[in-house]
């Protein structure tokens, strides 16, 4: 199990539970808004930075990834304008949610409410080089859409 220090930003509400798993084989862990001035309604169309009021320290070797919410994709077209989006680990700022609402009815995000999945993950960096050529493939150049049979 990795560890994720996490802090509150000024202002933000406490009462707002951390970010949990809500079952045992979850791979992400709920993450709420925290809107302690009241909620933000997102038309459809737009997007909009939704504040979590948490700051993290991940360690070294680990992100954390942002993912969409099955349920809220599903009945009411929302999605993260990023996703998955990162938390690097060297970063120490607010942590916010870039939400956008591409269902047909407004959207009001409330406080407390789940809105994202955080998945820890470990990462791997590579080191990017110049070269004379690159090895041959089946697929070659073969850009979207190549690989798929109808």
């Amino acid at each position: 199990m990795v560890r994720i220090k996490i802090t509150w930003v000024d202002g933000a509400d406490r009462g707002v539970p951390l970010p949990a798993y809500e079952t045992e084989g979850a791979a992400g862990a709920d993450v709420r808004a925290n809107l302690p001035d009241g909620p933000v309604v997102l038309h459809p169309g737009e997007r909009g930075l939704i504040p979590t009021g948490l700051q993290m320290e991940i360690p070294a070797g680990y992100e954390i990834q942002v993912r969409p919410r099955s349920g809220l994709a599903l009945k009411h077209g929302v999605m993260l304008v990023n996703s998955p989006g990162t938390i690097d680990s060297d970063y120490r700022g607010p942590v916010g949610v870039l939400m956008m609402n591409a269902g047909r009815v407004p959207l009001e995000v409330t406080h407390g409410m789940r809105i994202a999945q955080l998945v820890v993950a470990p990462v791997v960096q590579g080191q990017f080089e110049t070269a004379q050529t690159l090895s041959e493939t089946s697929r070659g150049a073969g850009g979207f859409g190549s690989t798929g049979r109808h």
